[in-house]
């Protein structure tokens, strides 16, 4: 599993942690939302996983004129084969780059929606099953607000992490701009994994095991959210659930055959952001969601530190 890391890290220079992280969310056969500003490397983060996992790869551009077909497909009327051809869309792939999520329509939105939760897409009544392995990762621009329009909760709920890349620091910047003076460093990601490695690796995910007092610190966790002053929407069963699953793959990918609880707190803020709503005080206090969260973190029993004072 590191090696494909390692190939990534090729391209993606000084966001080691950002590259692990989207990897146990593949690993984890979960959907990302990368939030961030233009030029950090979302799309080439895509690209490079893409190439070092052997995946087939299709990015869409969102915009206010994207329609449902250009995600799902259309059919059309063959004359040659007098009838009708199923033409497929941007989803029909391993990965799928929907760059600038939010700047496109409610109905546009909804077939995204039921690609990224059924893996498959419905045209004419008719249903296509999406190629497997199948991940999401989204991009949106939270500083531009012109042409964009909210995602629903709905579909927020969908993706399993939301990350920000952030800026580089100086030496990243310095070694970023020396690799690409001369070549492309994506040139250079090298294939060391197909689709069926993949999936028998999702497989052994699953299979990480989960002491009875790990879900209970995940439970409690969640249920902290929904009894908070500062929340007003807390974290669904799903995201719980995705909490659990991407703790495994964490461990997974750290070489464990079992979830310790440092493996839920290292994604609780990133699996639980984008799923809580702050209150009217919340947003009054000038809160960040993380920093809710962050708060909750330390005032839940962790069966961790329990263990300890016995």
């Amino acid at each position: 599993m590191r090696e494909i890391t390692d190939e990534v890290k090729k391209v993606i220079i000084g966001k080691d942690e950002v590259v692990d992280m989207v990897f146990a969310a593949i690993l984890a056969q979960g959907h990302v939302l990368m939030e961030d500003v233009p030029g950090v490397g979302k799309t080439t983060l895509a690209v490079a996983f893409s190439k070092a996992l052997g995946l087939e790869t299709k990015r869409i551009q969102f915009t206010p004129d994207t329609v449902a077909s250009d995600i799902t497909g259309y059919t059309a009327f063959d004359r040659q084969a007098q009838g009708f051809t199923f033409h497929s869309g941007a989803a029909m792939t391993n990965i799928l780059l929907a760059d600038e999520i939010n700047r496109t329509s409610g109905k546009t939105q909804s077939a995204l929606l039921e690609v990224m939760e059924e893996r498959a897409c419905t045209v004419d009544g008719r249903t296509y099953p999406l190629p497997e392995p199948f991940a999401v990762i989204a991009t949106q621009n939270p500083t531009g607000t012109v042409g964009t329009a909210a995602l629903p909760v709905s579909q927020l709920d969908r993706f399993m992490i939301k990350l920000s890349m952030g800026y580089p620091d100086k030496a990243a910047m310095r070694s970023i701009m020396s690799d690409r003076s001369s070549s492309d460093p994506l040139a250079d990601v090298k294939a060391v994994c197909t689709a069926e490695k993949l999936i028998e690796m999702q497989k052994k995910a699953k299979t990480v095991f989960v002491d009875d007092s790990v879900y209970d610190y995940i439970s409690d966790l969640c249920d902290a959210t929904r009894h908070n002053e500062n929340i007003s929407l807390g974290v669904s069963p799903r995201g719980a659930l995705a909490l659990c699953r991407i703790a495994k793959a964490w461990a997974c990918y750290k070489g464990r055959e079992y979830v310790v609880p440092q493996d839920v707190r290292d994604f609780f803020a990133h699996v639980c952001s984008h799923r809580i709503s702050l209150s009217a005080k919340g947003r009054l206090s000038g809160l960040a969601a993380e920093s809710v969260l962050d708060e909750i973190i330390k005032s839940v029993k962790c069966p961790e530190n329990e263990e300890k004072r016995r």
